[in-house]
């Protein structure tokens, strides 16, 4: 199985693959069962935890409206601190950057800290094709990555992994890239670990290269903030002599007092711990400690287009915590593969279509790999409206797909496809306006209900819809002829307009 998400199918399909997969639903029910309870019970010891909810959101709202001053701030804050900013505009010209600054230094291997965002853009492969090999370090990206996979999660990458899958890998897999597994190794949590441990620490002590990414970045100061649970992020920023950060624009923070808020919010919503084990922290170089070059680059890839969206605007608030996914029904059924994207769960159906464009059949599906519960609203630290952009971006695909910017407004372009759903609702669209041509219509419904048929003989995708539901029986008369009928002639008696006029 490719490490990349390249070439899989729709949402539809892949989900259908996964359902059907005993093992892989038992592994994401327990996980994200345990989860989920965890989380709940770390919120409900603050009582402010709404008050912080709200301050977060407003926090990144303003951030995101004022994103141009903030970023020149940070670039200006990290330089003064001995750093160097690269701006990328897209994953192409990240990943050039990241490999001439790596091939520079001579090097031909680097490790690196868990980053979503060098997964985004496929850094490990354009590495590899440079004769570069890039170890991950986190336990979880360990796992996917000796059994060449694909993470499924934010938080737990390899969630859909059981203690013996872990095993088997670790026992076939670690001598290829670096020291075995140790002999007769066990799948109990505390030697996993150890085997895990074992085999990065080599890779540590040598590397002179590290790649990470940023939970935050603080733009008064430069500094960048990485938190974790392992231990592993703290080695990949401190040993290596060369540091690059490659984070997303969304990712700053005005002050370090913006920060208090999130570093209580975030372990609770992910980890379910009152602060994470290990919260690093960095500003540019210094003489005595930590690496002698830090390169931090700063990645739009659609972030931008991404920010003119008034709705769609809000999937750049997420921290990444994962707790919608945890309390997603579809994504604990399905799986993270089947979103087709490192970014899996509600979160990633309204980012990676927004990021990659509606435009093909896997970005095209996720806007409706949800039930619209607002399961995923409840949970967000930052109250992203999941529900409401996923709805957003059903209209997008049905409409146009591309968001483009004529002047200050947005716009949809045109898009190819789903041409019977777009000239349904713009018919019902035109019916709608019409008053008179509405009730004309409903009158020869009524009239003629006893021809209608229970189920629409839809042929393809429409055909799998109307086999498992019936249409609603009409009534013999419409609404307004009823109340006209029953109802004394009083002021207050709704008015039928025969003439067009618009809704």
């Amino acid at each position: 199985m490719s490490g990349t998400f390249v070439g899989m199918p729709a949402f539809p399909t892949a989900a259908r693959e996964a359902v059907a997969n005993p093992t892989l639903r038992g592994n994401l029910r327990h996980a994200t069962h345990t989860i989920r309870d965890k989380r709940a019970k770390a919120v409900t010891e603050l009582d402010d935890w709404a008050q912080l909810r709200e301050a977060g959101k407003q926090i990144k709202d303003h951030t995101l409206h004022h994103l141009d001053h903030y970023l020149i701030q940070l670039e200006e804050a990290v330089t003064a601190a001995g750093g160097t900013v690269h701006w990328a505009v897209d994953a192409d010209e990240a990943n050039r950057i990241v490999t001439d600054l790596v091939k520079a230094t001579g090097e031909t291997e680097v490790v690196k800290v868990k980053s979503m965002a060098t997964q985004e853009i496929g850094l490990n492969e354009a590495l590899e094709a440079e004769g570069i090999r890039a170890y991950e370090t986190d336990l979880a990206e360990l796992i996917v990555q000796l059994g060449k996979d694909r993470p499924s999660h934010i938080l737990v990458p390899a969630i859909h992994r059981n203690r013996a899958e872990i095993r088997d890998i670790f026992r076939t897999e670690m001598s290829a890239w670096g020291r075995p597994a140790p002999e007769g190794l066990t799948d109990t949590p505390a030697e996993l670990a150890e085997a895990a441990r074992l085999h990065l620490r080599e890779k540590f002590l040598r590397a002179k290269v590290g790649i990470s990414g940023a939970n935050f970045m603080i733009a008064e100061t430069g500094t960048l903030v990485v938190v974790e649970s392992e231990g592993n992020g703290r080695m990949c920023l401190t040993l290596p002599d060369t540091l690059i950060s490659v984070v997303g624009i969304e990712k700053i923070l005005p002050t370090w007092q913006d920060l208090e808020v999130f570093l209580q919010t975030l372990p609770r919503s992910s980890t379910a711990e009152r602060m994470n084990p290990y919260t690093s922290t960095w500003t540019g170089t210094t003489d005595t400690d930590g690496p002698k070059n830090f390169h931090l680059v700063l990645l739009d890839n659609g972030r931008t287009d991404t920010l003119a969206d008034d709705i769609g605007r809000q999937a750049l608030r997420c921290i990444r915590c994962s707790a919608c996914l945890n309390v997603c029904p579809v994504y604990e059924r399905a799986g993270g593969h089947a979103y087709g994207s490192v970014y899996p769960g509600p979160i990633g159906a309204i980012l990676s279509p927004q990021l990659r464009g509606t435009q093909n059949d896997i970005d095209a599906s996720l806007p409706y790999a949800s039930s619209l519960c607002g399961a995923c609203y409840e949970v967000c630290p930052v109250a992203i409206d999941i529900p409401e952009v996923l709805v957003h971006l059903r209209e997008r695909v049905v409409q146009g797909g591309e968001v483009t910017r004529a002047g200050n407004k947005v716009v949809l372009k045109p898009a190819k496809g789903h041409t019977a759903e777009r000239t349904t609702m713009r018919a019902a669209r035109w019916a709608l306006r019409r008053p008179g041509i509405l009730r004309t219509g409903q009158r020869i419904a009524s009239r003629t209900r006893h021809l209608h048929p229970n189920r629409l003989p839809l042929p393809g995708p429409g055909k799998a819809w109307t086999t498992t539901r019936d249409l609603p029986p009409l009534p013999k008369e419409p609404f307004r002829d009823w109340w006209q009928r029953t109802q004394p002639t009083t002021k207050n008696t709704p008015k039928d307009t025969s003439k067009d006029s618009p809704a």
